[in-house]
């Protein structure tokens, strides 16, 4: 009787703190709210990662800039998604082994990952193909917030990108992380005051405390979850060198079941905690994600969602 007793006392309060979750947690006062979220800049309307597609967004009214970081041999923090140069320029070389000066241009035209069998195709101008540094980017747009992707497990890299953010003052509105726990953790050590997202590790954790009753209890460091839709793995299953996490299909189902649940992203919202979507590019996804309760989407093609949203009620 009393093992009933405790049993359903622990549902009933995880049910409780579950929909008010403000009742054991201080709700996060991040400084911003983005529903347009440009990936690498809009990597379908400019040049990915570049100071090119970067202006486009932000005349286009994107409010949230996404962007990857690598650290150069002369310790220059540049932005770029990958790390060897071949798919991007046609140099097989990595960042790391050329100084920042060296760094060759982007390829006229460059495929777009997350919409297979299409590329961007720009102008020539060789300005809008230059890799652009980070601090060029903080220069441009001091009230931009900004995503930051660190891309290899690299200290140097990590404390130089905080001492920029410091620098330019933008703590509150830069987020910062990796798929991997490790430079997660690492950036947070460095600087907590930068928010933060979640790992894949603690993606995981999160569908674990959810399923076991625990998550209304567990205090959260984390202010951002990006998460993908099935229908991105199934999108790009042609890509022969994808972007996304290798997952097969029954894995990536599994985890459409578990995770994608309007219930767990209404209680992060109201702990204060931003849920975005990535990476859509078609009108039905930007309506399925905000129907789900996303706070935001991340997407290759800021024209096509500032259309959507002219148009769509976010609750």
């Amino acid at each position: 009787m009393l093992l009933y007793t405790l049993v359903g006392g622990y549902m009933l309060t995880s049910m409780i703190l579950f929909k008010y979750p403000t009742l054991l947690h201080k709700k996060k006062q991040v400084k911003f709210m983005c529903h347009h979220i440009s990936h690498r800049g809009g990597a379908g309307e400019g040049y990915e990662n570049t100071m090119h597609a970067f202006k486009r967004a932000v005349a286009v009214g994107t409010e949230m800039l996404e962007l990857d970081c690598h650290l150069t041999k002369d310790g220059q923090v540049v932005v770029s998604h990958d790390h060897n140069l071949l798919r991007s320029t046609g140099t097989n070389k990595s960042i790391s082994e050329m100084n920042y000066r060296d760094l060759p241009l982007l390829k006229p035209r460059l495929p777009i990952d997350f919409d297979p069998d299409v590329e961007y195709v720009g102008t020539e101008k060789e300005e809008d193909r230059r890799f652009a540094l980070l601090k060029e980017v903080f220069e441009a747009f001091p009230n931009i917030p900004i995503n930051i992707d660190i891309k290899v497990n690299n200290d140097e890299l990590i404390t130089k990108v905080s001492n920029l953010i410091k620098e330019y003052n933008r703590e509150e509105y830069t987020v910062w992380g990796n798929f991997s726990d490790e430079i997660t953790q690492k950036c947070f050590k460095t600087n907590p005051n930068v928010n933060l997202l979640f790992s894949m590790r603690r993606v995981t954790l999160l569908i674990v405390f959810l399923y076991t009753g625990l998550l209304p209890f567990i205090p959260l460091k984390e202010t951002h979850l990006e998460i993908f839709l099935p229908s991105i793995y199934l999108r790009c299953k042609g890509n022969p060198n994808p972007t996304y996490l290798p997952l097969e299909k029954v894995i990536v189902r599994t985890l459409n079941v578990l995770l994608i649940r309007r219930c767990l992203f209404n209680h992060l919202r109201a702990r204060g905690i931003h849920v975005y979507f990535w990476v859509l590019n078609k009108e039905e996804e930007f309506k399925k994600a905000f129907d789900l309760g996303a706070t935001g989407v991340m997407t290759d093609y800021p024209t096509k969602l500032k259309l959507f949203l002219n148009n769509f009620s976010i609750e």
